[in-house]
């Protein structure tokens, strides 16, 4: 998998995010730098587990409508002579 990247806009809403998360949940004010890093620590190391329970999420809802393709191709089949 590909290092995650996120767009400078991206990335200044989540080091925000981080920051108000830091000050209103631990009364810690947390710095832009130290938000930055701990943003790069946590995509690179538990990254991977949200992205790949995105891809098993994705999996799951192609697989839901393969099925109901899958049913409606049967429902306009055509009976077909038996033949001997």
């Amino acid at each position: 998998m590909a290092e995650i990247k996120f767009s400078i806009e991206e990335k200044e809403i989540l080091i925000g995010k981080i920051q108000t998360y830091f000050q209103n949940e631990l009364d810690h004010d947390l710095g832009q730098f130290d938000a930055d890093f701990l943003l790069d620590f946590f995509s690179k190391e538990v990254g991977s587990f949200f992205y790949n329970q995105g891809l098993r999420d994705a999996q799951s809802v192609l697989e839901d409508r393969l099925e109901t393709i899958n049913d409606a191709i049967y429902e306009i089949e055509k009976p077909t002579p038996f033949v001997r």
